[in-house]
């Protein structure tokens, strides 16, 4: 877009709009006065408003005329009837011109939202025959095919590096703009963009099928889902339209035949030109317009900071979430077993991990890998020989021609090692050195860096209860659950119980309040659906987790739950603030039409002017970065 971003048809509104103005002005300056004038300034009024006349027409003939088409033909024409020229058409350049400021400013947001969620790719690469990159359209691409991604450009399909290594900026996808590198192997998603080296990918999936695909659906399908108060606006505006249409009827014919019965001057024309305010005044453009509007760029500006809503409906039901129930592992952990600690060392603690890493260096167990990455150098296992595994104990190993026991209690009697007991909360894994004791290492499931944080800032939001649900052994859970000060704790839980503690809990939780159950999406889909809104944690690129929650968190952290409850209550307060303002202002505006003491342009104020006014407001919900 260029000049002020406007299109086409914008543009030709505005070049409508100048036109009408400057023959309005003319024509008031001109000494002109009966059929001339009618005849003059019928030409600005249907340059203005032809196209609102013929709208109306059709809502006649459909049999569904009380809309604001209507409403402003029926004024605009009772108005000139009356020999009101300028105030007819003045009425009529006012409204296009608030119509034309309400599809300016929708376009905008929508453009903003567009820009934001900016993932959808044009192409993807593929390498012909002489081995030139050829680009085609993503839904062309069979699953297995080898696709290249450049620096700069989108990686199209969700897919496996076979060759090349890069850094992958996800911003797109989770809202942050810490990069993330890849290698062959790894997996990788659509909507990523490719920031250094040259990537060749296997596809796994069809473009249909990829994520950038589903998330791209999900929000443009979040407006179907309607909320409380734009169900409300809907069944107010079939309810109301029709009734002010016939108040205005009432009172352009009720008050003369009145006052003809009681011997006075009907005055119908002024009472008529009151009716006609009255209809001007009473059109629900400011709220049938702004509510969507509202939940659109509260749904867009979520979006922007990867937390995915999918429905208006949900945005309301967040807002009034009181009590949050988490899953442990995965959600507040990192589910990712890591050293937390060398207890009780004989030997220096490096030497310790190396010779414990050396011994699992040829297990691929959660537990091996971890000893592993704290040794963090390379290892040399031309050290190691003679390894025998030995199940539900450990490890025994030759390493540089020491015997080492590297396993649990069990193992180190078998070795004759007097090992001591631990008292952190996680694995043990005791070490022994040609059968002498030397030290044990703790294992732990590390909480997420923003975890503690992300409970008091639910607190801030609102919040009154936290309570943690987990298959894990209760003093694990109690571990954790005190680190992040959660209220209650639940431990040792199989799916079916978490299902039953939830729905005691949603018996037990207050009116009005709701109750949100946040998992990692792919084991937990039963306690997600069961809950009043359930918020997928760490869901990029897992499909069960966007099938079965209500709310999708793009990224790992925590924190976003609390920023998604804070755009939800700006959004509804946006909203509720948008509907006070709106009817309060059009019921004193209606009141002093039928009184006679407001004119058009009080009118014209209570329709352009409110909704100008509403819709300015709720663009604001877009603004969610500092929330």
């Amino acid at each position: 877009m260029k000049g002020f971003g406007m299109n086409k048809k914008q543009k030709r509104m505005l070049g409508r709009i100048l036109l009408s103005a400057a023959l309005i002005v003319i024509l008031k300056l001109l000494p002109i006065e009966g059929a001339l004038s009618f005849a003059l300034f019928m030409v600005p009024y249907l340059v203005i408003g032809y196209d609102i006349l013929i709208k109306a027409g059709k809502g006649v003939r459909n049999r569904q005329p009380f809309d604001e088409n209507f409403l402003m033909a029926v004024a605009t024409v009772g108005a000139i009837a009356l020999g009101d020229y300028v105030e007819g058409v003045a009425v009529m350049l006012f409204y296009q011109i608030g119509e034309l400021f309400q599809s300016y400013a929708v376009g905008k947001s929508r453009q903003n939202i567009s820009e934001l969620m900016d993932i959808r790719p044009d192409y993807a690469n593929i390498e012909g025959e002489n081995g030139e990159l050829v680009q085609v359209d993503p839904d062309e691409v069979e699953v297995g095919s080898v696709i290249v991604v450049r620096p700069g450009e989108k990686v199209p399909i969700d897919g496996v590096i076979v060759e090349g290594e890069a850094t992958l900026n996800t911003s797109a996808l989770t809202g942050e703009s810490v990069p993330r590198d890849a290698k062959a192997g790894d997996e990788v998603i659509s909507g990523c963009v490719d920031m250094s080296g040259l990537l060749k990918i296997r596809t796994t999936r069809e473009f249909g099928e990829s994520t950038v695909s589903k998330i791209l659906d999900l929000v443009e399908n979040a407006s179907s889902k309607k909320s409380s108060p734009e169900n409300f606006i809907t069944k107010f505006a079939r309810v109301y339209t029709p009734a002010v249409c016939y108040g205005a009827v009432a009172l352009a014919v009720v008050p003369p035949v009145v006052r003809m019965v009681m011997g006075y001057a009907p005055m119908f024309s002024e009472w008529i030109l009151r009716a006609l305010t009255f209809l001007v005044i009473s059109c629900p453009c400011a709220l049938v317009v702004s509510i969507p509007l509202s939940f659109f760029a509260g749904i867009g500006g979520a979006s922007r900071e990867g937390v995915l809503v999918k429905g208006s409906n949900y945005l309301e039901t967040l807002s009034k979430t009181k009590v949050v129930v988490f899953d442990k592992t995965g959600t507040m952990t990192q589910g990712v077993f890591e050293v937390s600690g060398v207890h009780h060392a004989q030997i220096d603690e490096a030497k310790l991990l190396e010779y414990a890493a050396l011994a699992e260096s040829y297990s691929s167990h959660p537990i091996s890998l971890s000893l592993q990455r704290a040794h963090g150098k390379p290892l040399d296992k031309a050290r190691v020989s003679d390894v025998q595994e030995i199940s539900g104990n450990g490890v025994l190993a030759t390493v540089d021609g020491k015997r080492v026991a590297v396993g649990n209690g069990k193992l180190m009697e078998k070795v004759g090692a007097a090992y001591k007991p631990c008292g952190g909360v996680g694995t043990v894994v005791h070490v022994a050195i040609d059968g002498a004791y030397a030290g044990h290492i703790l294992i732990a499931d590390q909480l997420k860096p923003h975890a503690t944080e992300a409970i008091a800032a639910l607190r801030r939001a609102g919040v009154r209860k936290t309570v943690m649900l987990t298959g894990d052994m209760d003093r694990v859970a109690q571990k954790v659950a005190g680190e992040l000060a959660i209220d209650e704790v639940y431990s040792e839980l199989l799916p079916a119980d978490k299902v039953a503690k939830v729905e005691a809990l949603l018996e037990q939780k207050k009116p009005g309040e709701q109750l949100a159950f946040v998992g990692d999406g792919i084991n937990d889909a039963p306690v997600l659906s069961r809950a009043d809104i359930g918020i997928a944690m760490g869901a990029l690129g897992s499909d069960a987790a966007i099938e079965a929650a209500d709310v999708v968190l793009m990224d790992d952290d925590p924190l976003k739950i609390a920023k998604a409850i804070a755009i939800s209550k700006k959004c509804l307060r946006i909203v509720y603030e948008n509907i006070v303002f709106a009817i309060g202002v059009k019921a004193v505006c209606l009141l002093l039409g039928a009184l006679g003491l407001a004119g058009m342009w009080a009118a014209i104020f209570a329709d352009v002017g409110v909704m100008v006014i509403a819709v300015l407001n709720a663009i604001r919900a877009l603004r969610v970065k500092n929330l």
